[in-house]
């Protein structure tokens, strides 16, 4: 990726310069509106640190789950603003809004080395419009919070990965009218994932789970002509079992989904690996008695809600010599303690293989999510993604809008 970095903004100096980055602030919160997983604010550090230290004036546009085009109280930033300036080790000014009286009045408040984060960019319409027009005019607004008349040039640093995928106004029109630049996380995500696509070392082996096969189709697809082993579990793992012609009693099934199942296994039966045992329950529940049982023998009435012993042995089996590992999407239900053992043992294979000198990446969202829930150490893995889907779409081989825009 030809791309300038945030190295090179630096070199240019950025001391009493208007800076705009687009951080990946998406944090899940709990029922009490605190931030459970502060893995993405810790992910963003590095790039804000080095430009407040540097003395530039920093203001953040981040979303935080899907507010409808309008200001939601359940969505405000303001859990976020006060965790990254107790991580950033100084103040966290939040806007009361995102390009509006108070953003303005704020921005124009900046010293060097101060933070401003604006209020949920999602709260304006425009940010995920379909109308290029109506993005544009909040691109302008946005650098207007960082352009002073008669100053130095302003900047803008992308550096939310987990949003390079979407064509938005803050990822992708902001990046067409000001200097542009990689931060340190979008640099250092797509080099890894350049390295996953360009120059895996073999074995290499990937292991998919999750829901929905319809999420994770065309992933499959490209990985299944690369990968020497595709493992599959999590839920999507009963509609390839259905495929076989396996009855899954009341799993989670893509009946849909079945007949192009069919045809994967066909196609790549030698490098697809199903389980072959299944920990099932009455019910969704984390008090649910679990029972373990062989995968092609799914009592009616009885719902598959991880992947059992003897899978996450042949699994580490497989892994147990792998060079290069990605990983995207638990093998169950991991947040229940009864359901974990099947993503926790995989994790600990993917760990080990890790030890052993080989390359292994976790394609962020749930996974990364279930590294840390279940106590596993995050150096274990030799990197663990923050964007999910973005990572999926680039595995894809489809074109990131945001990454495509800062190589012009």
């Amino acid at each position: 990726m030809s791309v300038k970095t945030l190295d090179d903004l630096l070199a240019e100096g950025v001391s009493g310069r208007g800076v705009l980055v687009r951080s990946d602030l998406n944090v899940p919160l709990d029922d009490d509106g605190n931030i459970s997983d502060p893995g993405r604010i810790i992910a963003s550090l590095p790039t804000l640190r080095a430009l407040v230290e540097a003395g530039a004036k920093v203001v953040v546009t981040a979303h935080l789950g899907r507010p409808k085009g309008e200001p939601d109280p359940k969505f405000s930033l303001a859990p976020v603003a006060k965790e990254l300036g107790e991580r950033l080790g100084r103040h966290v000014q939040l806007a009361g809004d995102v390009v509006g009286t108070d953003a303005l009045a704020r921005a124009e408040g900046l010293t060097d080395g101060d933070v401003l984060l604006l209020e949920n960019i999602r709260f304006d319409p425009r940010e995920t419009s379909k109308d290029e027009a109506e993005r544009t005019a909040l691109a302008k607004a946005l650098i207007e919070l960082v352009d002073t008349p008669g100053g130095p040039t302003p900047a803008f640093v992308s550096d939310g990965f987990g949003v390079v995928h979407r064509k938005q106004a803050s990822v992708y029109d902001v990046a067409k009218l000001l200097p542009h630049f990689a931060g340190n996380l979008v640099a250092t995500e797509v080099k890894v994932l350049q390295q996953l696509t360009e120059s895996s070392d073999r074995p290499y082996a990937v292991v998919l789970g999750g829901s929905k096969v319809s999420d994770k189709l065309a992933v499959i697809e490209n990985l299944a002509t690369k990968a020497d082993s595709l493992i599959i579990g999590g839920g999507m793992c009963f509609t390839f079992l259905a495929a076989q012609g396996f009855s899954v009693g009341s799993s989670l099934l893509q009946e849909e989904m079945v007949d192009t199942c069919r045809k994967l296994l066909a196609d790549y039966g030698d490098v697809i690996h199903l389980p072959v045992d299944i920990v099932v329950a009455e019910k969704f529940a984390a008090d649910s008695p679990p029972e373990t049982v062989a995968a092609d023998r799914i009592p009616d009435g009885k719902m598959g809600l991880d992947i059992g012993p003897e899978s996450v042995k042949r699994f580490t089996t497989l892994l147990s010599n792998a060079k290069t590992v990605f990983w995207n999407g638990p093998m169950g239900v991991f947040e229940f303690p009864a359901f974990s053992a099947g993503t926790k043992g995989l994790a600990e294979a993917i760990i080990g293989a890790t030890e052993k000198g080989g390359f292994s990446v976790v394609g962020g969202g749930d996974s990364a999510a279930a590294v840390r829930q279940l106590g596993l150490p995050e150096d274990g893995f030799s990197h663990i993604s923050t964007g999910g889907g973005a990572s999926l779409e680039y595995l894809e081989g489809k074109e990131l809008p945001g990454i495509s825009v800062l190589q012009n």
